[in-house]
């Protein structure tokens, strides 16, 4: 199985601590966000975990324990953005997480790292020029340290435009001439772009919408082929190859004000104060009527076909 850690909130840059006692305890609890009083109980085992795959804005604090995570083939997908801090208040620049990315992938391999250019939105001074110039600075420097990139354009969810006053959508001829722009620039790098949750068509400017984490990147990185599992998307639109989530949403401590996973700031807050690092779930600890479950696992690696290949 794949460990998703996480799209709900960002463990490497928060709760990296806990991330590695829960690796080295050999499980992990998390709590339904739906059921509250359900608990699932992953083994974290390479004999059953084929990858983890690690959503971060900021991988800097994993980068002294990477080689802990060498038995699990991780793969990290890294978002650089052009926002400031009145858009992303605890975000390092980009250009750090630019030097991050590049020991990231010196480490693992760069078939083991990408990044992510989202969400994209425009206004008087995030402009289209601005993402223009922004993605040919990061792309420049990224040549040879990864070859997947995914973009996204700013979807409008209810507690977007709750904590995000005034964003509009992206034009579908804006879309179009970014999408064009981007293509360019990266075709340059050697770097494929692919689109997250997009209804828009782009694969007349190369762009492709097979999902974020896919078979093929998964082989790349395990080395092995892995089952062709029915698709469990996360969202309209996506296509990824299926995975487990175990974070938990209302506790990353970016901020951005454009933010999917954090309804509420006050929330974050109060949850991250309730954060045990030696706890087996992300925040909290187990209540009296708590229901706890061990969940299926099994790996999806074909290690028969290899070998027969």
């Amino acid at each position: 199985m794949i460990i998703n850690a996480s799209s709900r909130t960002d463990i490497p840059a928060y709760f990296s601590d806990w991330f590695f006692q829960r690796l080295k305890a050999g499980y992990v609890y998390v709590r339904n966000p739906y059921y509250p009083n359900q608990i699932t109980k992953y083994i974290l085992n390479p004999e059953v975990v084929d990858s983890i795959v690690f959503c971060t804005k900021n991988p800097h604090p994993m980068l002294s324990r990477l080689k802990l995570l060498k038995d699990y083939h991780p793969y990290f997908f890294v978002t650089i953005t052009p926002y400031e801090k009145e858009i992303e208040p605890h975000v390092p620049s980009f250009q750090d997480v630019i030097y991050d990315i590049q020991e990231l992938s010196l480490s693992l391999g760069s078939h083991s790292v990408s990044f992510r250019y989202d969400p994209i939105f425009i206004n008087q001074y995030y402009t289209i020029e601005k993402h223009i110039q922004t993605f040919d600075i990061i792309t420049k420097q990224l040549e040879g340290y990864t070859h997947e990139c995914v973009i996204s354009f700013i979807d409008l969810y209810e507690k977007t435009k709750k904590n995000f006053p005034g964003i509009q959508e992206v034009s579908l001829n804006e879309q179009q001439y970014l999408a064009e722009a981007f293509a360019k620039i990266a075709a340059q790098r050697g770097i494929h772009i692919k689109t997250c949750a997009e209804k828009l068509d782009l694969s007349e400017y190369g762009i492709t919408h097979e999902g974020c984490i896919t078979r093929q990147i998964l082989k790349d990185v395990t080395g092995y082929p892995l089952k062709e599992l029915k698709s469990q998307p996360l969202r309209q639109g996506c296509h990824c190859y299926p995975s487990r989530d175990i974070g938990e949403y209302d506790t990353c401590l970016h901020g951005c004000i454009y933010c999917y996973a954090n309804e509420d700031k006050q929330l974050v807050q109060e949850k991250y104060k309730r954060h045990d690092p030696s706890s087996p779930l992300l925040i909290g600890h187990i209540h009296s009527d708590d229901v706890i479950r061990l969940a299926k696992q099994e790996s999806y690696i074909e290690r028969q076909l290899s070998f027969d290949l």
